[in-house]
């Protein structure tokens, strides 16, 4: 596919994602149709959809309008490639007519208005440069499984299979792949267990938890299971994995078979407490992670994260019980947001007697990986 065959792809599948299908279904749809696409010209397409979803509102503004079109028109623009990308070719888009304009200020943020009080809120004089960060593309980041060989090891692995990746600072057994990412999921060292996908900041959360050999831990909102396998990394641990959907765990026997690990399964968390720590990786905004979801940013509203805030306050006054004596509930959300954040820690904390704080923290893009914020509450 030309480069104007490509953009003309993104607009059909932007116009689905724009009428309300998910971007994954559009991208599925259109692939089924596109015999013809080979696995670079859908590897493009696919970043044109979601490079245009992170740069909506800019895009929109130097396009003309937030259409499929428009934003593709606007990525051209701000790029350079209009020219190529609108050539009149047979299978591209018509040439571009009219001229689009340059954003403002709120659109340059690539925020929703009624977020960016909120995220200035939380990130003060950090804001104009998360903002910015978040337009862009996530770096692809590993976990090195210890007990499957060392960081080096796992490096020079990946490099005979034309995989290339460096150390990266804010987790001792983290990579930042710099070449070869879409190779990952079918190397040796990924299927052998050496490596999971993991971002660098999500390590870090882990890397902060106060584990330690004998402990029985329950990871009360698993999902896929990443940091559930990334604590089974660091110490000797009885662990359980637990998640309102269930159907979400569906891999992790298998991922924790290929590290080498016994997780247990369990749909009644209660029945095997206490627990010396519990870790909820609670449901949030995901604002910190919309390099990755950037439909997430356009698809939430106040009344969604005031029902958010609600389940997470659920979920801590569900785990606090199943604590034992001198444990540990890690709270931990990939969200900029204090409604989700401090707030959430300081209203548990006002009616929840015999609790503490024993430390806070937040990674920021402007670190290298997603948005987090990790709180350590600790059991009198």
């Amino acid at each position: 596919m030309t480069p104007a065959a490509r953009a003309a792809a993104a607009i059909s599948v932007l116009d689905r994602v724009l009428a309300g299908e998910p971007a994954e279904r559009a991208l599925t749809h259109w692939g089924r149709g596109a015999r013809y696409a080979g696995s670079g010209d859908r590897a493009a397409v696919r970043d044109l959809v979601f490079g245009a979803l992170r740069r909506r509102r800019s895009a929109a503004a130097l396009g003309g309008g937030d259409t499929g079109h428009g934003l593709i028109l606007g990525l051209a623009r701000a790029s350079g490639l209009q020219d190529q990308w609108f050539d009149g070719s047979p299978h591209g888009p018509a040439p571009a007519t009219g001229a689009g304009r340059a954003p403002d200020w709120a659109e340059a943020t690539d925020l929703p208005d009624w977020l960016i009080p909120l995220m200035q809120q939380a990130l003060g004089t950090d804001f104009p440069a998360v903002a910015e960060s978040m337009r862009d593309r996530a770096p692809v980041c590993l976990r090195v499984n210890a007990a499957r060989g060392r960081r080096e090891d796992a490096m020079a692995r990946l490099a005979a299979e034309g995989i290339a990746a460096v150390p990266h600072p804010l987790a001792a057994m983290a990579l930042e792949v710099t070449e070869g990412a879409r190779k990952v999921q079918n190397s040796a060292a990924y299927a052998e267990g050496l490596v999971e996908l993991q971002d660098a900041a999500s390590q870090a959360v882990i890397e902060a938890l106060p584990l330690r050999d004998g402990m029985r831990v329950l990871d009360h909102c698993a999902g896929g299971g990443g940091k559930t396998l990334a604590m089974a990394a660091r110490s000797r641990l009885r662990l359980w994995a637990h998640d309102a959907a269930p159907r979400r765990m569906a891999d992790l026997p298998a991922r924790a078979a290929r590290a080498g690990v016994k997780v247990i399964l369990t749909e009644n968390p209660e029945k095997a407490a206490p627990y010396d720590l519990v870790l909820t990786d609670v449901p949030c905004s995901g604002s910190g992670s919309w390099r990755r979801d950037p439909e997430g940013k356009w698809a939430l509203t106040p009344e969604r994260l005031a029902e958010l805030t609600r389940i997470q306050a659920d979920i801590l006054d569900r785990v606090a019980p199943m604590v034992a004596p001198g444990g540990w509930v890690a709270y931990a959300t990939c969200s900029f947001l204090r409604a989700e954040d401090e707030d959430q820690i300081a209203a548990f904390l006002s009616r929840t007697p015999g609790w503490r704080i024993e430390a806070e923290r937040r990674f920021s893009p402007l670190q290298g990986g997603d948005g987090f914020y990790l709180a350590l509450l600790a059991r009198a």
